[in-house]
């Protein structure tokens, strides 16, 4: 059990993103704990536990083909990080194209996830699903 002092923000917050980048839905939810939340803001309710959390990860992949992330900063504190990224996917037969988002990201003492708050730019969600 790590305490607070122990934990390694950094490390978990490059497993995280790896397992995102792998599009490994057991991976990312091996980092949550068990009654972690997820909310993408403005899209779904918050979901709570890992069951919930399988299917609403899963439910990104299948909704964005290819799923990819671009990095612009990562801000980190004692417990936790903030992710300013651009999700990127690509349709059949069509141009790879994305939109901005911030992930607010918490740990718990033992350096699993505890919560995941996805906002959006919805202006930029709209003109990706409608781009030529």
């Amino acid at each position: 059990m790590s305490t607070h002092a122990d934990l390694n923000v950094a490390e978990i917050a490059e497993r995280y993103a790896a397992a995102w980048k792998s599009h490994d839905v057991d991976a990312i939810l091996a980092l949550h704990a068990e009654d972690s939340t997820f909310q993408a803001h403005g899209r779904v309710g918050q979901v709570r536990g890992r069951d919930a959390l399988r299917a609403a990860f899963s439910q990104v992949f299948e909704r964005y083909p290819e799923f990819g992330v671009e990095t612009h900063r990562l801000l980190l504190g004692d417990r936790h990080w903030t992710l300013d990224w651009t999700l990127t996917f690509k349709p059949d037969g069509k141009d790879r194209r994305g939109f901005r988002a911030l992930d607010v990201v918490e740990v718990d003492h033992n350096g699993l996830v505890r919560s995941k708050d996805t906002f959006f730019n919805f202006a930029e969600v709209k003109a990706a699903f409608e781009a030529a």
